[in-house]
């Protein structure tokens, strides 16, 4: 049996999908369906079922699931214990990159903060969100702090994936002051303005075109696509066109007026949770504290809505 077979499994066991999972785990979809055979055979059970659409778990898969889980995380657990210091623990995050600009500091404030004898690693955004939530349901990370929203449900168990609400964020659609006449312009006579896009599998990006799906009143030409807000800030600030952008991130540009919000339009405005998961089985004394300092801190650094 291979590492690897039960990391497909779990990823199999969130997507429900052999073709989204095999995209996934970067192998073809043939080369993931055999390593799941291999698995099954392995155990000695069908894991998966086949014929319904989407796929699911068998009686005898659903029950293997938690041990999969829970082989995968020892696994990382082992590999994170071998830290440079004897004497230090690894404390993975998962964080989007705009949250571990704007939020991770705010939380922890000063080193003294920090459980003693911790380290933190903060982990990239890696763009998509299959990979981010990979990294918590495999066990590469502790926490994974991110964006939520109906629009972009992530479909992971309570019981295994418990979250905190640390607070709620606008995003608001925003352009170059010199630029915003010209933009309630186009939008008022339903043209097409110039749009800073996230793409289609970043958060803000799936989250963003479902908004559009729902409310036709922005039209939009792509002249700029980036998965980090922090870029797309950057390109609106230059007046290349409209980005959606968390508030927190462009609060200073707002109130200097280097942006400014492009519609009055609530229905144009998306309010996201910030969400702090960890995994239920990956039980250490260090990130039961790094939780509770999160927890104890949850709503302390919402910005005001107005």
């Amino acid at each position: 049996m291979e590492l690897k077979w039960l990391e497909d499994f779990v990823c199999l066991s969130r997507t429900l999908s052999f073709s989204r999972a095999a995209r996934e785990r970067n192998v073809s979809q043939p080369a993931f369906s055999k390593r799941i055979r291999q698995l099954e055979q392995w155990a000695g059970a069908s894991l998966v079922n086949r014929v319904s659409y989407p796929a699911e778990l068998t009686a005898e898969g659903r029950r293997f699931l938690e041990e999969a889980t829970e082989i995968v995380s020892a696994f990382y657990r082992a590999q994170r214990s071998v830290c440079p210091s004897s004497r230090c623990e690894v404390v993975t995050i998962a964080a989007l990159h705009t949250l571990a600009l704007t939020l991770i500091p705010h939380y922890f404030g000063s080193r003294e903060n920090m459980p003693s004898m911790a380290r933190l690693k903060v982990t990239p955004d890696l763009g998509g969100i299959e990979d981010n939530l990979n990294r918590l349901v495999t066990g590469g990370a502790d926490f994974f702090l991110t964006y939520a929203h109906p629009l972009v449900p992530f479909h992971l168990d309570p019981a295994l994936f418990p979250f905190v609400c640390l607070g709620t964020e606008r995003v608001l659609p925003v352009c170059a002051p010199e630029l915003k006449a010209r933009v309630s312009h186009a939008m008022a006579n339903a043209e097409a303005v110039d749009y800073l896009s996230y793409g289609d599998e970043s958060f803000f990006g799936v989250a963003l075109s479902k908004l559009f799906a729902k409310h036709d009143a922005f039209r939009r030409r792509v002249v700029c696509e980036d998965t980090l807000s922090v870029g797309l800030m950057s390109m609106a600030r230059a007046g290349w066109g409209v980005a959606w952008l968390p508030e927190r991130l462009i609060r200073d540009e707002l109130d200097m007026g280097l942006l400014v919000s492009v519609t009055d339009d609530p229905a144009l405005v998306l309010t996201v949770e910030t969400r702090l998961y960890r995994h239920a089985n990956a039980q250490r004394p260090v990130c039961d504290q790094v939780w509770d300092v999160f927890t104890s801190r949850a709503n302390r650094f919402a910005p005001a809505h107005g």
